[in-house]
């Protein structure tokens, strides 16, 4: 393979580059929730392991670096294709793994997977971690307002059961979401329909479906702990916000977002076998889609030791205990975060673990039906600078929410216009 420079034998005979080992940097809030980083970290000797200098996705010191054609790291773990990876491509930051990756694991990508983590048919994201947007019930609240123990199949139903919960006082709110766009708007638009993309890859803010997102989202806050719309607490308002944080202490029945917010959030129940999942709501006669995206690697392009990082994404990313344990959880977490790859599903089918709970045959077949959020240079962004514009709707500021919505798509338009 080319691009990898001189290389000297160093910690127990691994092939590194002369001048220093093999360096991952990884989102700390990844190693949290996957203490089983460690054990394949110890499989490296010589490793020089490193926490990412990033917080709310930030990539300015990675940008940095480019810009000298330097790097400290060789490998980032923590990427998210439509959050970060089109910027860290046009930035000259990262390179495709095309070069490196092994034919049989490029082949083992479950496809949509594939196509998320892709741009000009190159591959910029060596996908890691699975998240699927669905939606998470406190059976015993729901029970208590009998309320019937599954997923309400439309929005409408949904509402109604919120307000059962709250009529019968069997908890203070009925229920919750997650403010961020790429959390709630995005998701309740693609239950209507994923085709709401314009041509250039941007999220259509004025479509039928993104609006029709957005009147339910209003609908729901009065059902919902009052401050939603607030930011979190921690990693630059994306963590620690008030959905999790109601959830957590059982004062809301119904909940959507990704999986594992709701089962991390449930360990701190009484008993958090109460907790129950099931797909997003739809529309009637929707599309019944979703929103996932993975968490995966990039490929620092002036980084060192490229054949190494892949060999080591390869390790992390099959590593059957991460994956054991990130479905059962373990003292540090439950993220119930699923693998990419085609044949472990297989493996799990032919021969069922004693161990698996059924959530992951539900997310897994939730996927059949998701989409990735498109990439774009603003894929992420574009949902930061619509939330202020449309929670004027949201709070009554605004009365029309094609009037907020058009004024999102005009300031969405404008950043991308300065570049």
């Amino acid at each position: 393979m080319a691009g990898i420079g001189a290389v000297a034998k160093i910690g127990g005979g691994v092939a590194y580059a002369a001048d220093r080992p093999l360096t991952p940097t990884i989102y700390q809030w990844l190693q949290n929730f996957h203490p089983g980083i460690a054990a394949v970290n110890a499989r490296f000797p010589g490793l020089n392991y490193q926490i990412a200098p990033v917080e709310g996705f930030g990539i300015e010191r990675f940008v940095a670096e480019a810009k000298n054609q330097e790097s400290t790291w060789d490998v980032y773990v923590g990427q998210t294709p439509f959050v970060e990876m089109s910027a860290l491509v046009k930035a000259g930051v990262i390179e495709p793994w095309d070069n490196y990756i092994p034919k049989d694991v490029i082949d083992d990508l479950i496809p949509s997977i594939r196509e998320e983590c892709t741009i000009d048919g190159k591959l910029y994201n060596w996908p890691f971690c699975l998240d699927v947007i669905g939606t998470g019930w406190h059976s015993g609240l729901t029970g208590a307002a009998g309320v019937a123990d599954a997923a309400p199949a439309t929005w409408d139903e949904f509402i109604t059961a919120a307000k059962t919960i709250m009529d019968k006082q069997a908890a203070p709110w009925g229920a919750t979401f997650d403010s961020h766009g790429w959390r709630s708007l995005a998701p309740i638009a693609h239950s209507m329909s994923p085709q709401v993309y314009t041509s250039d890859g941007l999220f259509d803010f004025t479509s039928e479906p993104a609006i029709e997102a957005l009147k339910l989202m209003k609908r729901i806050m009065p059902l919902a702990n009052p401050d939603i719309l607030l930011e979190g607490t921690s990693d630059a308002g994306i963590a620690g916000t008030p959905d999790e944080a109601a959830f957590a202490a059982q004062r809301v029945g119904l909940y959507f977002k990704y999986f594992n917010a709701p089962l991390r959030m449930a360990a701190n129940w009484d008993d958090p076998k109460a907790l129950h999942l099931g797909p997003l709501p739809s529309f009637a006669n929707g599309a019944g889609s979703t929103v996932f995206w993975t968490t995966g690697c990039a490929l620092f392009k002036h980084g060192q030791n490229k054949e190494k990082a892949a060999e080591y994404v390869k390790a992390l990313t099959y590593d059957r205990q991460i994956w054991k344990d990130s479905i059962v959880g373990t003292p540090s977490g439950h993220p119930g975060q699923l693998p990419p790859y085609k044949s472990i599903y297989a493996e799990w089918r032919a021969d069922k673990p004693d161990w698996m709970p059924d959530f992951v045959t539900l997310v897994r077949d939730q996927l059949d039906r998701a989409k990735a959020i498109s990439n774009h240079l603003f894929g992420l962004q574009q949902f930061v600078i619509g939330k202020p514009i449309w929670e004027t709707y949201l709070k009554g500021e605004e009365a029309d929410p094609k009037v907020a919505m058009q004024k999102v798509a005009e300031a969405v338009a404008a950043e991308v216009k300065k570049g």
